[in-house]
């Protein structure tokens, strides 16, 4: 149970430090262009999506643990991998089939998504491997 909550929290400051980056610096110029299309500072719903984030750890650290036979590294790099590319190619090119956001936003999704998940496979493999 300590590796697991270890996990969570590892993956949960890893995401958090990574979101910053990703939406606050490199994307900010990009959301900037499409205004429009997002809340105003004021009435972002900042503690929602803290818990949003913090629910998906969970499920990502809890799904690796349950359903993973062989914990390794490997294995948790592979996990965050395929994951990245499944939810970044949704969120990113799934919305930007719908929505007027800019290109870039989307590329900037899709590779954040895929880097920050392979990043958060790497951390629960690497806290959650077997011990030998």
């Amino acid at each position: 149970m300590k590796r697991f909550i270890g996990a969570v929290v590892a993956v949960f400051v890893a995401l958090q430090i990574m979101d910053f980056v990703i939406h606050m610096v490199l994307l900010k110029n990009q959301y900037a262009l499409s205004a429009q299309l997002w809340r105003p500072d004021a009435e972002m719903k900042m503690v929602l999506m803290t818990l949003v984030g913090l629910l998906f750890v969970v499920c990502f650290v809890l799904i690796y643990d349950l359903f993973f036979k062989h914990k390794c590294l490997r294995s948790g790099f592979l996990y965050g991998m395929l994951l990245g590319l499944a939810i970044g190619a949704s969120m990113g090119y799934g919305t930007y089939s719908v929505m007027p956001i800019p290109y870039m936003v989307a590329l900037g999704w899709f590779l954040g998504t895929l880097v920050e998940l392979t990043v958060a496979g790497l951390i629960t493999g690497l806290i959650l491997k077997e011990q030998d």
